[in-house]
């Protein structure tokens, strides 16, 4: 406009209701948008199932001091977005309120376990045996093996209880392999009670659903497994990163069971994820040792 009507820069902006300084004060950038920027793609990447809030808490634990509306701004900015979930299906509601169930009231409280299958490059089935502490959301065992019966069951419950001491329940559905007399009789010999859900209402095994459903989406849909041993090591690397990594929301953006906890940083980034200085870690758990199955 001053180009064309050769008039001032006080009288362009006044007719274009545009402050002054405006045209004067050239836009500032941060100096960490680029690092924060790459760092918020490399997550997306890694972890594609993961929205910009759990991106954020990953940012946290890594030392960045950043909100959430910044990493919104980049993640539009950059289009990154998650892909498509699967559909919600409803409840069948039954009229003996089974819904109403048992709930969790502290660690190593209630158990719940079930199975979840996948193939191998080959074709061949597989099954995998997911067992999780209700209270902090722990994955505490993911056994895989091409068939696995109720002594399998045993084998597994026995080398967590050795560990961590029995519980006060064990929540399962109604499968042959939870319901043999034999692992009934030995969950009632070593103190703990067996809770089955009723019939055909998976959803009162709802905590451990949701996990199996999270094992599948983030891990299962995405790799391709050439044998019974690649699968064996991939899911227990994904079961580490999933007690002692990745945000949990309803743990407030924690992980289950951090290895460490970190302090806030002190203001600004602490680089490109790196881990915070020693002096902010402080050690809050040693993982358990593998059972001999792993």
């Amino acid at each position: 406009m001053q180009a064309q009507l050769k008039v001032s820069e006080r009288r362009a902006c006044a007719v274009l209701r545009q402050h002054r300084s405006t045209q004067r004060k050239p836009p500032r950038g941060r100096d960490d948008e680029a690092a924060l920027t790459a760092d918020i793609i490399a997550l997306a990447k890694t972890y594609g199932r993961y929205g910009y809030r759990r991106i954020t808490a990953l940012l946290h634990h890594a030392g960045w001091s950043v909100n959430a509306k910044r990493v919104q701004r980049i993640w539009r900015r950059e289009g990154l977005k998650v892909p498509q979930k699967h559909p919600k299906r409803g409840r069948l509601w039954l009229n003996d309120g089974s819904c109403v169930r048992l709930r969790a009231e502290r660690p190593n409280h209630v158990w719940s376990y079930d199975f979840v299958e996948d193939r191998t490059h080959d074709g061949r089935k597989f099954r995998m045996l997911c067992v999780i502490d209700e209270f902090t959301r722990e994955a505490l065992a993911i056994r895989v093996k091409r068939r696995l019966n109720s002594t399998d069951v045993l084998e597994t419950l026995a080398d967590l209880m050795i560990l961590r001491g029995p519980p006060a329940y064990v929540r399962s559905d109604n499968g042959p392999e939870f319901i043999a007399r034999t692992l009934r009789e030995w969950i009632a010999a070593v103190g703990a009670q067996t809770a089955y859900i009723e019939p055909g209402s998976p959803w009162e095994n709802g905590y451990c659903e949701s996990f199996n459903g999270k094992l599948r989406d983030k891990l299962l849909d995405g790799e391709l497994f050439m044998t019974l041993q690649e699968a064996e090591i991939v899911i227990e690397n994904w079961r580490r990163h999933y007690n002692h990594r990745r945000p949990h929301r309803s743990l407030g953006g924690q992980p289950p069971a951090p290895l460490t906890f970190f302090a806030p940083p002190m203001g600004g980034a602490m680089g490109p994820l790196s881990p915070p200085p020693e002096l902010l870690c402080i050690p809050m758990a040693e993982e358990a040792p593998q059972s001999a199955y792993h």
